[in-house]
């Protein structure tokens, strides 16, 4: 109200000047009376206030109400039976108190209407009780504000209200609405232990110092949205059973929300931490949402529970964080996050996805019981996930309770997808690969594997398959060639069907993967574990009819099948025992002549003497005839296959067809037998 506008009531008038002001005094006029109280004359001040009895509605608005006149006042309205003030509707909008205001355990049964006044001392409504609405709009309290203990029944309005000391409210209760939406907070604001049973309000307020809301309780609402709490903010062991709204809040200072209790939904997007946000022993029953806000210190979530998801999506993480160890029934969520500082990860999670979330400094995630999703994730320098074998260890040096997740099979971390990742710098280890995505990550011949790193297998057992058993030898799998195995019209069953939004990858392009694979497990010098992708990289070049041409597939099929492309020794001598056993049939059919030939010598004597010579010569072998199954014949071509094995020649006379047979056995059966050394020499070389 500008000084050159008169109130909207009758107003006293008194000292008027047109020169310096020309409403004065704007006290509402007594009733029956043409001034106000502050300016009544004594007789008339007395007779009123004679008049007052308790319970009875006031209204000064507007007046000038010294400390002296204020206790006359509710001196007045003291109701006998319990020695306090007890006011009907009371009406002070726009008044002035000129020293402290005492309103201690006074009653106001009808509205209390405080709205754009001024307390220049302190404003003292401790074990006050507002039975209707309290008005304390665009109030200024240039003293300390004391409503310790204070019971607000109706709406509990402050909106705009200007706190120059501490606002004091320990252990208030506000039944309905309690508004402070834009107030100014600018000495301490002390909620301790207060019960908020209606919405609470503080959208738009600033605390320029500690503001104190530990053990407080909000029923419903608390709106702290746009908030700036230029000071400590201190929630510590505080409940919220409502909303909890804090979305674009400022936390200039210490952020303190240990052992808090969130039952309704807690709003922190856009919020601003630039102290340390503390959420230790915080309990998080329903969704918590920290999305795009920016932790310009330390977050610290140690021992943290959050019972449903935990969204921190395109949050700021501008220095060094530790986020737990924690737990979460749900999902943690940090996709579009950007962690600029080192960061510690310790969660126990049922799922936790960091798809295009951004790593500009070291990281390790360390983790339980989680599905892990780390799609087009960035990192530059080197980040490790982790299985954690034991449960985790909290400050206390007790065990971290892992609740519901506690009862599942297993501790397994489980990567769910890699695509799009440059993992030049990941390291993982002992986790479960079984149903990762691969096709699409970059360098992933430079990932680093250790421990137990697991991944899926191929059907076991024996199938049919167009009407002839199928049988796949054991190996490690992609979960790619599953999910592309399994839509292929002859496959059989144990393959697994892909998951929505896993997308398409056929063998031109899970060939380069299983072949980065395998040189990362060569680099780790891990021989025998790179022969799988070996194996799974001819399976894919053989069935791949895109790149791979119809000659090279055809020597693929082959290689595969003489010896698992030189990885399965009982198939190589499978086969070796077979072409051994087809070459002793065929030396004793037909390669084996019907008798030894026998050697000739002939010569002529001179007829008067002299020096003889003579030609030996060797009849050529004959076809055999008559029984050639003999222990004898076989003994023989026995000898024969066995020397060819070794690439030797046994000496034997043989048939032309037998010398033919020998020649290929020769050159069949080394072979076959060198891919099963080699088989054998994959599978124990370090």
């Amino acid at each position: 109200m500008s000084t050159s506008e008169p109130p909207p009531w009758p107003h006293c008038a008194d000292g008027a000047d047109p020169g310096a002001d020309p409403v004065g005094c704007r006290g509402i006029h007594v009733p029956s009376h043409t001034a106000c109280l502050a300016h009544l004359a004594d007789a008339d001040r007395d007779a009123y206030l004679a008049g007052l009895t308790p319970g009875a509605s006031i209204d000064h608005r507007g007046t000038t109400i010294t400390n002296s006149l204020l206790n006359a006042l509710l001196d007045a309205l003291r109701d006998p039976a319990t020695g306090h003030p007890r006011l009907g509707a009371a009406e002070f909008g726009s008044a002035t108190f000129e020293g402290d205001a005492g309103f201690v355990s006074a009653t106001f049964e009808g509205d209390a209407m405080f709205d754009s006044a001024t307390f220049k001392g302190d404003a003292v409504f401790g074990s006050a009780t507002f039975k209707g609405t309290a008005m304390f709009g665009s109030v200024t309290f240039e003293g300390i504000a004391r409503f310790m203990s204070a019971t607000f029944e109706g709406y509990a309005w402050f909106v705009s209200a200007t706190f120059e000391r501490i606002a004091g409210f320990q252990s208030a209760t506000f039944e309905s609405i309690a508004g402070f939406g834009s107030a100014t907070l600018k000495g301490g604001a002390v909620f301790g232990s207060a019960t908020f049973e209606g919405y609470a309000w503080f959208v738009s307020a600033t605390f320029e110092r500690i503001a104190g809301f530990q053990s407080a309780t909000f029923e419903s609402i608390a709106g702290f949205g746009s908030a700036t709490f230029e000071g400590d903010a201190g929630f510590d062991s505080a409940t919220f059973q409502g909303t909890a709204m804090f979305d674009s809040a400022t936390f200039q200072g210490t952020a303190m929300f240990d052992s808090a209790t969130f039952q309704g939904t807690a709003m922190f997007d856009s919020a601003t931490f630039q102290g340390t946000a503390m959420f230790d022993s915080a309990t998080f029953e329903s969704i918590a949402m920290f999305d795009s806000a920016t932790f310009k210190d330390n977050a610290v979530f140690a021992s943290a529970t959050f019972q449903r998801n935990a969204r921190f999506q395109s949050a700021v993480f501008e220095r060094w964080v530790s986020l737990g160890p924690l737990v979460c029934a749900g999902r943690v969520s940090l996709s579009g996050a950007v962690f600029n500082g080192p960061a510690t990860l310790s969660f126990v999670a049922r799922r936790l996805e960091c798809r295009r979330t951004r790593w500009l400094s070291t990281a390790e995630v360390r983790l339980r019981y989680t599905s892990v999703d780390f799609a087009h994730a960035v990192f530059e320098y080197p980040l490790t996930i982790a299985a954690e074998a034991d449960p985790f260890v909290i400050p206390t040096g007790e065990h971290l309770e892992e609740g519901d997740l506690a009862h599942a099979p297993d501790a397994a971390v489980r990567m769910v997808s890699l695509r799009g990742v440059d993992a030049a710098h990941l390291v993982l280890a002992d986790v479960d690969l079984s149903g990762c995505l691969f096709t699409g990550t970059v360098h992933l011949d430079q990932v680093r594997l250790e421990g137990d790193c697991s991944f899926d297998t191929v059907p076991p057992g024996t199938h049919w398959r167009r009407g002839r058993p199928a049988r796949f030898t054991e190996r490690r799998t992609l979960a790619e060639e599953h999910h592309w195995r399994a839509k292929q019209p002859d496959t059989v069953p144990g393959w697994n069907v892909a998951v929505l939004g896993a997308g398409r990858a056929g063998p031109a392009q899970l060939a380069p993967v299983y072949r980065a694979l395998r040189k990362a497990f060569e680099d780790g010098k891990n021989e025998p574990g790179a022969a799988d992708f070996y194996y799974g990289e001819m399976e894919m070049r053989r069935h791949d009819r895109t790149t791979t041409s119809r000659t090279e597939r055809g020597l693929l099929h082959a290689y595969w099948m003489l010896s698992g492309y030189g990885l399965r020794a009982l198939r190589a001598l499978g086969w070796l025992a077979v072409t051994m056993l087809i070459t002793l049939v065929l030396l004793m059919g037909i390669g084996l002549p019907k008798d030894d030939p026998k050697q000739e010598a002939t010569g002529t004597v001179p007829s008067g003497g002299g020096r003889v010579t003579f030609e030996i010569d060797k009849s050529d072998p004959q076809n055999p005839t008559g029984d050639r199954w003999t222990g004898k014949r076989f003994e023989k071509a026995l000898n024969v296959t066995l020397n060819s094995v070794v690439f030797r020649s046994s000496g034997q006379d043989l048939t032309t067809a037998g010398t033919y047979i020998e020649m290929t056995s020769r050159l069949v059966e080394p072979a076959l037998l060198a891919l099963a050394v080699l088989a054998v020499r994959g599978r124990i070389k370090r």
